[in-house]
């Protein structure tokens, strides 16, 4: 393959810093350091040090005046960001996020036709950055129909069509399952071997891009008094001759693991909700997954996996009651159900409350409040709780999930891994006696990974009631061992499990 025609961007940084205007504290400050044209950059540091904050600057997408602070300068090519239109390509995280328009070629072609591109050179574009990326699939396809990976790699061939010098990657695998983060992983690899763009990647993923960077930039937690940038190196000089210090602060590293929680405390108690020839479907007319049966117990985590694509988020939002069932049944036990029948399905969001308590795979599409402690008030609020027990629970959910220095702040200026955090939370102020949870520990770093599984085994264990019944879908293995789950993987339809 021919080398893209691509001029890589410089980055320099000289004491930026950016307050949003909802917030007192700086989601990143004091940052300096400068990036050469064509370098490749793995960009690490703990939850709410401020990556995410970066990437959207570079990429000139975090606002004016009227929307945050700014101290010192940044700058892509000699300019501010924000006037080189066209110059950074931004792929964030969520697969499901990114795709603007319903067909893949119009997708892509979408980014060229804002900066005026002819359309021929549009198309000619278009389909060079699909080959790229390895994306073989009609122009006309569907982008709902593709898996999550081929939805990261679209995302990956839109931006490319504006020919970035300078290619921001935002955790850009953490939805994905083993084979899509291959995927992408090695398509960044073709892309950056070929354009000679310069790469800035974030993630909590190390050993997966290790191989495709050259440098390593640890940026410090301004709320935590490690402003700006703590370590840059190369990645033996960074991982290795700082990796037990930089580990001991929630970066992770390689051969490091965070700490795991112990075995269940006890047996599986009686099932409390229980699935019987069950299908799922996210429309109308068209089962993604099952038929299957599966139960979940109190004192026991039962974890949901398969494939990008298999439905497995559409299986907990039927076990949850938010979708009701394509084929087959789920039914609470007598006990769960007492007084509001067995199809949760047919319960309302009051009587869910303290029964099945869900957190979605997107955090934003969960967040109703305008505060961080207005979003943990939002279910006891609705259970009419006194307003002492309000606080009490509160007050415990945003220490014990390092979210008290966030109580005032918009909850939709966290940064993703608090945002799940805070949706963690909200789910927990209200014990519901189920929980079900999409993909729980994206986004976290180590120190935070740790905590929200120790908070999951605690909620298995009863050490703060009753023993709960746990779903987590996701696709961190770490996770399942780490909290002794039971696995059921999801398949096509018309497959049994």
């Amino acid at each position: 393959m021919s080398r893209v025609d691509t001029r890589p961007s410089a980055v320099v940084a000289e004491g930026w810093g950016w307050r949003y205007g909802t917030r007192k504290a700086w989601a990143a400050r004091r940052i300096s350091l400068r990036i050469e044209p064509g370098e490749r950059v793995l960009l690490l540091g703990a939850s709410g040090a401020g990556k995410s904050t970066v990437l959207h600057a570079l990429a000139g997408v975090l606002g004016g005046a009227d929307e945050g602070e700014q101290a010192g300068r940044l700058l892509v090519d000699g300019a501010d960001p924000a006037s080189a239109r066209g110059r950074a390509g931004l792929v964030q995280q969520d697969p499901d996020a990114q795709a603007v328009l319903a067909r893949v070629g119009d997708d892509v072609a979408f980014g060229c036709e804002n900066l005026g591109v002819a359309r021929e050179e549009t198309w000619a574009r278009v389909r060079e950055a699909l080959d790229l990326v390895g994306l073989d699939v009609p122009l006309d396809r569907s982008t709902s129909a593709l898996s999550g990976g081929q939805k990261q790699r679209l995302a990956l061939a839109g931006a490319l069509a504006m020919r970035p010098g300078l290619l921001l990657l935002d955790e850009p695998t953490a939805n994905l399952d083993p084979d899509g983060v291959a995927e992408v992983r090695d398509a960044v690899g073709r892309v950056v071997d070929r354009t000679g763009a310069t790469l800035v990647v974030v993630e909590h993923r190390v050993d997966v891009w290790l191989p495709l960077v050259d440098r390593v930039v640890v940026l410090g937690t301004p709320s935590g008094g490690g402003e700006g940038v703590i370590a840059d190196g190369s990645p033996s000089d960074v991982l290795v001759d700082r990796g037990a210090a930089l580990a001991a602060g929630g970066v992770w590293v390689p051969g490091i693991p965070p700490r795991r929680p112990g075995p269940p405390a006890a047996a599986p108690g009686e099932v409390l909700l229980s699935a019987r020839d069950l299908r799922v479907a996210r429309a109308r007319g068209v089962a993604v997954a099952g038929p299957m049966d599966l139960e979940a117990r109190p004192g026991e985590v039962l974890g949901i996996t398969g494939a990008n694509g298999a439905g497995k988020s559409t299986l907990a939002r039927t076990l949850a009651g938010l979708l009701a069932p394509f084929g087959g049944d789920v039914l609470a036990s007598p006990r769960l159900a007492e007084g509001v029948g067995a199809a949760p399905v047919r319960w309302s969001s009051r009587q869910l409350l303290t029964r099945i308590g869900t957190v979605l795979q997107s955090p934003d599409h969960q967040l109703l409040a305008r505060t961080v402690r207005g979003e943990l008030e939002v279910g006891t609020r609705a259970l009419r709780l006194p307003e002492a027990e309000i606080r009490r629970r509160t007050d415990e959910l945003l220490g014990s999930l390092r979210l008290a220095r966030l109580a005032d702040a918009n909850p939709h200026t966290l940064s993703g891994g608090e945002k799940r955090r805070l949706t963690v939370a909200a789910m927990l102020a209200t014990r519901p006696r189920v929980c079900v949870l999409d993909e729980p520990t994206f986004g976290q770093d180590a120190t935070t990974w740790a905590e929200l599984v120790a908070i999951v085994a605690r909620l298995r264990d009863g050490e703060d009631g009753e023993p709960a019944a746990v779903v987590a879908v996701t696709h961190d293995a770490e996770v399942l061992a780490a909290l002794h789950a039971r696995e059921h993987r999801v398949v096509p339809a018309g497959v049994r499990s």
